[in-house]
């Protein structure tokens, strides 16, 4: 059977992860959080044994982990995506024809993979991402993305598996689809499960056996793809090079309430650097800015007060330098004394391709400057991370971050932070 997608992700990603340069955590439950610490956003297979739940807030989990003594730990995002760069970057190697899906899964196009095992093929990609990198992968295998994130999903569970599942005969995709709860079908949420069991649908296998005008009725044109992907018919191709974001965003809560315009301006500077450098990463311009605030909605005693203040530029831009010029006039406008602020968050839209930007007659922005250097910034940040170049309106002490409690090295991320062999 040919068109063969390959689909692979990393089993409790930032658990494991951890577990990398932690490996006193092995075989131990450990919970990471969010951000602020505020609730559980991964587990391991020991924490999850125990009940903690995905998403629950850390102080109702309290109980459990003071009980059994669940390790716990900050999210490390500089780790977490280093890790994943690796991961996509060795899963790369094994086809010309790769998405990255996330941070931690991928599908790999095998159309041409003729005369190949592609049992023995998905093991040794499972064998070459722990040798490389330590991190423990499953792999499906099928004609469709749909189905090779089902196979995916059965191999982690399936004992006989191994981690590796392929569905490459109708009686393997049958047999699969048979087992599969259709809540548990890549697409089909809580509330189309929820439906479709009301008109007797409840397995993956009853899903691919409605009629078409069904699937469009009920579920839309995308749950008529996912419909026809679980019969094998290939709707969805890969996206070697994902599509550039219409909208960008950069928004966090405070680890203290931010009271005062100053420290105010660091945090919305920081968070338009941040969205600027994603801009252009996907080489676009934006015409047009946001900045956004508000208190704590959980906190009625205290004053509450939020707004957001839009503002279109005269020419699109990507410049760091701009925006937050910019960013700073919409914050000024709209900033009150005499609040106790929760969060603040900017976003960037009107996001247009840089080829495609027109000027303005009356712009007196030396801009060939500002591009050489955004372009020296952006080097230095893909070299050395994040904050080693920076504008001074973000400040350095940053007392607004987020909360990390149970913070950890960056480990291969920060030169002083790298494991010392003893």
């Amino acid at each position: 059977m040919t068109g063969l997608k390959l689909h692979a992700d990393i089993n409790n990603c930032y658990a494991s992860i951890f577990r990398i340069f932690m490996p006193e955590l092995n075989g131990e439950p450990l919970a990471v959080l969010s951000n602020n610490d505020g609730s559980i956003i991964a587990r391991s297979q020991e924490a999850k044994d125990l009940g903690i739940i995905m998403g629950q807030p850390l102080f109702e989990a309290k109980p459990i982990i003071d009980r059994y003594g669940v390790k716990v730990l900050s999210s490390n995002y500089p780790l977490f995506h280093d890790m994943s760069t690796r991961f996509h970057h060795t899963l790369g190697t094994f086809s010309p024809s790769q998405e990255i899906y996330s941070i931690d899964e991928g599908f790999l196009d095998l159309s041409n993979f003729y005369k190949t095992d592609l049992k023995e093929y998905g093991c040794t990609i499972k064998k070459t991402v722990w040798k490389w990198l330590g991190l423990p992968i499953c792999v499906g295998i099928a004609p469709t993305k749909t189905l090779a994130k089902l196979a995916n999903r059965i191999a982690k569970k399936s004992t006989k598996a191994k981690g590796v599942l392929v569905l490459n005969t109708e009686a393997h995709i049958k047999a699969a689809l048979n087992i599969v709860d259709v809540g548990d079908v890549w697409g089909i949420g809580r509330q189309y499960a929820t439906k479709l069991r009301k008109f007797g649908v409840l397995s993956a296998w009853d899903l691919a056996n409605v009629t078409d005008s069904f699937a469009k009725k009920e579920l839309t044109i995308v749950g008529l793809r996912i419909v026809k992907e679980l019969r094998g018919e290939a709707c969805a191709d890969l996206e070697i090079e994902p599509p550039a974001k219409k909208g960008i965003c950069t928004s966090r809560s405070f680890g203290h309430p931010v009271t005062t315009l100053d420290l105010m301006q660091e945090a919305v500077a920081t968070y338009m650097t941040r969205s600027a450098y994603k801009l252009r990463r996907q080489k676009s311009f934006c015409a047009q800015l946001s900045v956004f605030f508000e208190t704590n909605p959980f906190n009625p005693n205290e004053p509450q007060y939020n707004n957001c203040k839009t503002i279109k530029l005269p020419v699109p831009t990507n410049s760091t330098l701009e925006l937050v010029s910019y960013a700073l006039l919409a914050l000024k406008a709209i900033f009150r004394n005499g609040y106790k602020y929760k969060k603040a968050g900017v976003y960037l839209d009107d996001i247009r391709p840089a080829t495609a930007m027109q000027g303005n007659i009356f712009d007196s922005i030396d801009r060939g400057k500002h591009l050489d250097l955004m372009r020296a910034m952006d080097v230095l940040t893909s070299k050395m991370g994040s904050g080693v170049v920076k504008l001074a309106s973000e400040g350095t002490e940053k007392s607004w971050k987020m909360k990390q409690d149970y913070g950890t090295k960056c480990f291969t991320t920060r030169m002083e932070d790298i494991l010392v062999v003893r």
